[in-house]
């Protein structure tokens, strides 16, 4: 972060927090992205033809999620007994034990890192230890590099949420053509395209080209009209990059780099696979093995949709991901923007399932490119993913002014305890055992040695395998 920014960004956030918007308009003939109101029911088959136009557009209903806070002017304090130290501790000894590879990890509170290192090593056939300009790949932690990329052209008058994609894409074409001519860009964003979830993501591992899914998704089957029902999308959700394209004359990647990474001393961040084996130092994806952890190169096939799941980066590069998100970056993302990114606009209640998300989350539901959780009564903005070989969780806590972001070489799902961990931790909630691991051992290297900001050096990785547990 530049050091004017630093100086300024309290007082500036202290002023703008009463004029955030839900949604940022390039225009006042912009389409406000809606929190709540009644669905409307799309137009009968009879009907469809005489009373559609392309400025229709039905709300979207999700009354039950935690309305967005946006950035908050006096963030709370973490709760008494969070300790950075300790959650290095634990990191550090899913490496130690082998269970894992490797993994990365950025802390950030209050416009600080607070903690930003590597653990463990890139590769079981080559050791090498992890530090934090290794490069992981995102997998579908992308997906909010692409909403924030359509905004900030949104911001510019280049775009707007409430734009066809037809407008761009005059080919594109979905099942009907009520559907093609009502599918907006933010709909496509939040996978409100209406088709079934992972359309076409099967294919597209058996290594279909991509162009050639789009053009199919002429006969995809839908769920609902566009804007009516959310579904998981990767295919579908790259389309944003040819309207990107389309609307700036700038390959997809290129506007990214230019808009986002430089802006931002992502440094160490690109997108495909060429920018992740050109990276210096990068972390090798791991499956598992007979004899433990085995280091393999990254499959292609989701390369292929950049915007849903294209993007490498590292903890370093992710922290200032974290804090541009926290609002400490207003050159670059401004409040209302960022107002309108993590604002959800439909309800995803499968997200309610699983360990700590069923103890945790009351409600849930997807914004522009990132997920929104009511975590026991506290807004998280959060996302994850994974992809053969890698995962990640990125997660923001808006009233602490909190950040943080894992990530790591294995499809081991043993890490991700540690985002409820931290999050329980800073909202002082009751501790529960979400991650397998004993916390304090003061033998381990990150409880003897506690890092600075400025400590990029990789722990022990003196291991040269790994056993799956």
């Amino acid at each position: 972060m530049k050091g004017a920014s630093l100086r300024v960004v309290g007082a500036w956030r202290a002023a703008l927090v009463g004029m955030l918007l839900p949604i940022a308009v390039g225009s006042a003939a912009q389409t406000p992205l809606r929190w709540d109101g009644a669905t409307q029911p799309a137009p009968s088959s009879a009907t469809q033809s005489a009373q559609h136009t392309p400025t229709q557009q039905a709300p979207v209903q999700v009354a039950s999620l935690v309305r967005p806070q946006g950035l908050v002017a006096n963030p709370l304090p973490v709760a008494q007994g969070f300790d950075v130290r300790q959650f290095e501790d634990m990191a550090q000894q899913l490496v130690s034990d082998q269970r894992i590879p490797g993994m990365a990890m950025a802390i950030v509170q209050n416009g600080r890192i607070v903690s930003m290192r590597g653990y463990g090593i890139t590769d079981t056939r080559a050791a090498e230890p992890i530090d934090a300009h290794t490069v992981f790949r995102l997998a579908s932690l992308s997906k909010a590099f692409a909403g924030t990329m359509t905004g900030l052209l949104v911001n510019d008058g280049v775009i707007r949420w409430d734009s066809k994609v037809t407008d761009y894409l005059p080919d594109f074409h979905l099942q009907n053509d009520y559907a093609t001519q009502r599918l907006t860009v933010a709909d496509v964003l939040s996978h409100r395209v209406g088709l079934v979830h992972n359309t076409y993501d099967r294919d597209l591992e058996g290594n279909q080209d991509y162009r050639a899914l789009t053009q199919r998704l002429a006969f995809a089957p839908s769920a609902c009209q566009p804007g009516e029902c959310y579904g998981y999308q990767n295919v579908a959700f790259s389309l944003i990059g040819d309207v990107v394209f389309a609307a700036t004359g700038t390959f997809y990647p290129q506007e990214v780099e230019r808009r986002i990474f430089k802006p931002l001393g992502m440094d160490d961040a690109s997108i495909g696979l060429e920018g992740i084996e050109a990276s210096p130092r990068w972390a090798k994806p791991h499956v598992r093995g007979r004899g433990g952890w085995v280091s393999m190169m990254p499959k292609p096939a989701y390369y292929r949709v950049a915007p849903a799941a294209g993007v490498n980066a590292s903890i370093s590069d992710m922290a200032q991901w974290l804090l541009a998100h926290g609002g400490h970056r207003p050159d670059v993302l401004p409040a209302p923007l960022l107002a309108t990114l993590h604002a959800p606009l439909v309800s995803t209640p499968t997200e309610l399932r699983g360990t700590w998300r069923r103890q945790r989350l009351s409600s849930a539901g997807y914004a522009i490119g990132w997920r929104v959780y009511d975590y026991a009564g506290h807004q998280v903005v959060f996302h994850a993913g994974a992809v053969q070989g890698y995962r990640g969780m990125v997660a923001l806590l808006p009233e602490r002014d909190l950040g943080i972001a894992i990530l790591w070489n294995s499809e081991s799902s043993l890490p991700s305890g540690l985002l409820p961990t931290i999050l329980d931790r800073a909202i002082g909630l009751p501790a529960q055992r979400w991650l397998d691991v004993e916390p304090f051992d003061e033998g381990l290297y990150a409880e003897r040695n506690a890092p600075t900001p400025n400590d990029t050096t990789g722990t022990d990785a003196s291991a040269s395998t790994a056993a799956p547990k």
